[in-house]
């Protein structure tokens, strides 16, 4: 039997298939946060000017418009904390974008509207087709790879793009930060959500019906003509700040009313589904090493206090036949068909088309001019 090895300064452990350790015991997910990461990041007051600045250019370029910037809410601590940051702290006027994929948890909707509506600001939100988001999200059960939550993702991803570019947006606010997601899922695990060409080849062969009005992006259109062309900006407020993950979320919890979650993306039904149970007890992947590793890293989280967590399954036992229906329901399959995905044989990402080539070659890139490091991207 094979012997897990776990880093000795995170939880990150060869579940991930290409982890590396130094002659300490140290991972490579921990050595890239203090080489490229950490030296680069300033949440100080050097980082909160330079914010700052960013929000004053925003402001003046979007004179005159009904709102300056666009913010992509899901519900999560992240974005919420976001929205609040960018009306109250930032003086930014954002439209808060929602997309509705069907999965959304009453905790979730309740969180949008306490949020947007105490902040008196605007909120436009998108519902994908069910029919076909319902057909896709079986054709990737089918399919049998890991990243079954790449059809939420993808319409979540998509939509945000394809409304900045409708409204001429300039400037798109997002939730990524590194004091929480420092150390990225493993490739194996959780395959990029914004391959197109994966999520057309697995439709292809799996899909029942077809995708007129499901958004799909390409990457050359979102990352080359969008940005280059269209002059869109993301930008990651959060990174130039002191950000801490409870503070945050209690602050919520104070102020607006805010509903904690059990985990981080436990705002979509499917997400903790998928998360909790699938992905760990189908594959052996637990989110959570992910997720702990990077607070442990950022000082929010003891590695006592993690390994502490992970002796427990991060789904409720008392609970999760009630989630099997409801997800078999919601997909109008049975419960015997949809357990049946569960133990099918596992496939990867690799066994289908994918542009990975092309993530691979642009990550060179982006390393070589030096847009990975912290303080220049």
């Amino acid at each position: 039997m094979k012997t897990t090895r776990i880093c000795k300064n995170c939880v990150m452990d060869t579940t991930d298939c290409k982890i590396i350790f130094d002659d300490k015991g140290v991972c490579d997910h921990c050595n890239t946060f203090y080489t490229d990461i950490k030296p680069y990041w300033h949440t100080d007051d050097k980082g909160w000017q330079k914010i700052l600045e960013v929000a004053e250019k925003i402001k003046k370029e979007g004179k005159g418009k009904d709102f300056d910037c666009i913010i992509g809410m899901s519900g999560g601590i992240d974005s919420s904390y976001l929205v609040y940051l960018a009306k109250e702290k930032l003086g930014l006027r954002p439209l808060v974008f929602h997309v509705d994929a069907g999965w959304n948890s009453d905790k979730a909707v309740s969180n949008i509207e306490n949020i947007v509506g105490k902040l008196g600001l605007d909120l436009y939100t998108e519902v994908i087709n069910w029919e076909e988001m319902k057909d896709l999200q079986l054709a990737y059960f089918k399919a049998g790879v890991s990243n079954i939550d790449t059809p939420q993702d993808h319409s979540f991803f998509a939509t945000m793009y394809k409304f900045a570019e409708k409204y001429n947006v300039k400037y798109m606010l997002t939730g990524g930060n590194y004091s929480t997601e420092c150390i990225r899922n493993p490739i194996e695990w959780m395959y990029y959500q914004s391959d197109s060409i994966q999520l057309r080849d697995i439709h292809k062969k799996f899909g029942q019906r077809p995708l007129k009005e499901f958004p799909v992006t390409n990457i050359l259109w979102h990352k080359v003509y969008l940005p280059y062309i269209k002059g869109l900006k993301a930008i990651r407020p959060l990174d130039y700040m002191p950000y801490n993950k409870e503070e945050a979320t209690q602050f919520l919890v104070d102020n607006f009313d805010y509903q904690k979650y059990e985990q981080k993306h436990f705002e979509s039904r499917f997400t903790k589904f998928y998360e909790s149970y699938w992905l760990p007890e189908r594959f052996g992947f637990d989110t959570r090493k992910v997720q702990y590793s990077s607070l442990i890293l950022t000082g929010q989280m003891t590695r006592d206090e993690a390994l502490e967590k992970l002796k427990k399954p991060a789904y409720d036992p008392e609970t999760i036949e009630h989630d099997f229906e409801y997800i078999a329901n919601k997909l109008d399959i049975t419960v015997d068909e949809l357990r049946g995905y569960f133990n099918a044989p596992k496939k990867s990402y690799r066994d289908y088309k994918s542009q990975e080539s092309i993530y691979n070659l642009g990550a060179k890139v982006l390393r070589l001019l030096g847009k990975e490091k912290g303080g220049k991207r």
